[in-house]
């Protein structure tokens, strides 16, 4: 990459190299061996010094990841957001439009349910969940949903935010086909350049920590509760700071392995829950294989039958999960744990947390 995905500009700061990884959204058949290449994508994270996004240096994969499940904690948090939004007075006219994710998830049935009718081009909502990132031109994108929100209209857009990614060491938020990564003080910056204006936003504990804001045309300024996340980020344009997820991923790779190593000394059979494409980094950078996790259950049937990329570990069905009793359960998506639990009581108190430092409530370290 040349420029800022943003602004163009050229100085950019490395502040986190995985090196090479599997693509994370070629998941190969079970049955096929690993191919020595299959790790060959570098895996990166630019920080601009000027407009502050922090961005995937490269990407040369070309695969389309199987479809997975929509968790049931993304559908709860998003009756909840529109819930928030409606109730805050920022969801009037008659029409949205969506720019969709390619990991799926839809608000449109939300809005449906008061009263909005779907558009292809202006709209008086647009939305935008978790879907912006994955456009490599970032200006561009910006752009056509300024110019997709009607005037008056307004734009819901949610991310997850990189102060949390920050935070709570979440290195493993670095992917290939996520081509962004936003604090609100960049977002702000990238819907000015586009005409727009962070009138309000809202926080919610899905992935950690994600933030949705609504956006207008013109100048408007922020409420107190973007004031508030301002100050609340403050650094998170600082190469420094965002940094600190390379110590964390080295750190994060190696306890993992450590722990790993230990069940299996003490001869515990460990598998896993979610084939994610966040997992496929902490697999690869922590060297696991079904020496330490026999296999890794999903509930996506895309999946199934299919290997975790780079390395030897199967994806399995939940059923098969369940059948095979084991006496640790990796969960690599913590949001998912209280779905899980209710699932799959036969599995209680065997969950560990795939994160680092940060042990979710009711599972094992």
């Amino acid at each position: 990459m040349n420029g800022c995905r943003a602004c163009g500009k050229t100085d950019l700061h490395r502040v986190l190299d995985l090196g090479a990884m599997p693509a994370a959204d070629d998941f190969p058949p079970a049955e096929t061996l690993v191919r020595p290449d299959e790790a060959a994508y570098p895996l990166a994270m630019d920080l601009c010094a000027s407009c502050g996004l922090a961005q995937l240096a490269e990407d040369d994969t070309n695969t389309a990841e199987p479809r997975g499940i929509e968790p049931l904690a993304l559908r709860e948090q998003a009756a909840v957001a529109v819930a928030r939004v409606r109730s805050e007075g920022w969801l009037s006219g008659a029409t949205v439009r969506e720019f969709g994710s390619p990991h799926g998830g839809s608000w449109l049935p939300c809005l449906a349910e008061h009263g909005f009718t779907t558009v292809a081009e202006q709209a008086d909502v647009v939305l935008d969940c978790f879907g912006i990132m994955h456009e490599p031109d970032q200006r561009a994108a910006f752009t056509l949903r300024a110019e997709a929100t009607a005037p008056g209209g307004v734009l819901l857009l949610q991310f997850h935010s990189l102060h949390a990614i920050v935070r709570k060491a979440q290195w493993n938020a670095l992917r290939h086909g996520h081509f962004a990564y936003y604090s609100l003080t960049t977002l702000r910056w990238l819907l000015h350049e586009a005409g727009m204006s962070v009138a309000t936003a809202w926080e919610f504990d899905l992935y950690g920590g994600t933030v949705l804001v609504a956006a207008v045309h013109g100048v408007r300024e922020p409420d107190a509760a973007v004031r508030a996340m301002l100050a609340a980020e403050a650094g998170i344009t600082d190469p420094v700071v965002v940094g600190q997820l390379q110590s964390a991923a080295d750190r994060h790779a190696d306890s993992l392995r450590r722990r790993l190593e230990h069940e299996s000394a003490g001869g515990r059979v460990v598998y896993a829950y979610g084939a994610a494409s966040r997992a496929v980094a902490l697999f690869g950078r922590a060297g696991i294989h079904r020496g330490l996790v026999r296999a890794v259950a999903d509930a996506s049937p895309a999946k199934q039958g299919r290997r975790m990329p780079g390395t030897d570990v199967p994806i399995v069905s939940p059923s098969q999960l369940v059948l095979a009793r084991p006496d640790r359960v990796l969960l690599t998506l913590p949001d998912l744990l209280p779905e899980l639990e209710a699932r799959f009581p036969e599995l209680s108190g065997r969950w560990m947390s795939a994160e680092y430092d940060r042990p979710a409530e009711g599972l094992h370290r």
